[in-house]
């Protein structure tokens, strides 16, 4: 499996921030992404896990022809190859006692689903990752986000645009009920205005404001379940 990652020069044993990407494959502001989070201190790893498909997700410019290649990524696989990113970095000499993980929007979803499958993170991020999974796609995601909302095993921050078209802040609400419901620990983030995509600083939906203060918000997360230090 391909990846990109990014490290702290001369520290010993940094702390590990798994980046799940978007839909777009390894596109140069995931790698973008990555760096930032190694000039953190971090040990960013972001895997390509739609490298089965022997597409270059980067070079497919019709979204007709992208979604059917991603929607056909079952679950089971999809945690797997991080776990198997994860031993990477452990094998490299990335602390993955202090294992994050962050993501945005398909990748966004991957947060929730790996903090609810896998005890080995220490804090999740999602960038607007949906949360309603659609009923076609069972078989291959038997649980939405919002459905595994009690099984959460880390700590994950949300961070959503009010302005989203295709996650309602509905959604959020119920996702931060159910969470609270559970005695989870987490935090939903509303930005007024923003749209989906709103970290995504190469296309038009990018809204600065939004964007530096999510990342500030995320930073702060890790530092305080201690993935960062």
């Amino acid at each position: 499996m391909p990846l990109y990652f990014a490290r702290p020069k001369g520290v010993e044993r940094p702390p590990v921030v798994l980046v799940a990407m978007e839909v777009f494959g390894l596109h140069e502001y995931i790698r973008d992404v990555v760096r930032r989070l190694g000039k953190l201190g971090a040990f960013a790893v972001a895997p390509d896990y739609y490298f089965r498909s022997g597409v270059d997700l980067t070079e497919v410019a019709e979204i007709s022809q992208l979604m059917p290649i991603v929607n056909a990524k079952p679950d089971a696989e999809l945690l797997s190859d991080l776990d198997a990113a994860v031993a990477w970095a452990k094998q490299q000499g990335g602390d993955v006692d202090r294992l994050g993980i962050l993501g945005f929007c398909r990748g966004g979803r991957a947060v929730w689903e790996y903090c609810a499958a896998s005890n080995a993170p220490k804090a999740g991020v999602a960038f607007y990752g949906s949360l309603v999974d659609p009923e076609a796609r069972k078989s291959l995601w038997p649980n939405s986000p919002l459905d595994l909302a009690g099984e959460m095993k880390a700590p994950v921050l949300g961070l959503y645009g009010e302005a989203d078209q295709s996650i309602e802040v509905a959604q959020v609400e119920a996702m931060r009920a159910r969470l609270a419901a559970a005695g989870k620990t987490a935090e939903l983030h509303v930005y007024p205005g923003a749209p989906h995509g709103f970290h995504a600083d190469y296309r038009p939906s990018y809204r600065k404001e939004a964007a530096e203060d999510a990342w500030r918000r995320m930073a702060d997360w890790f530092h305080r379940f201690g993935v960062l230090t």
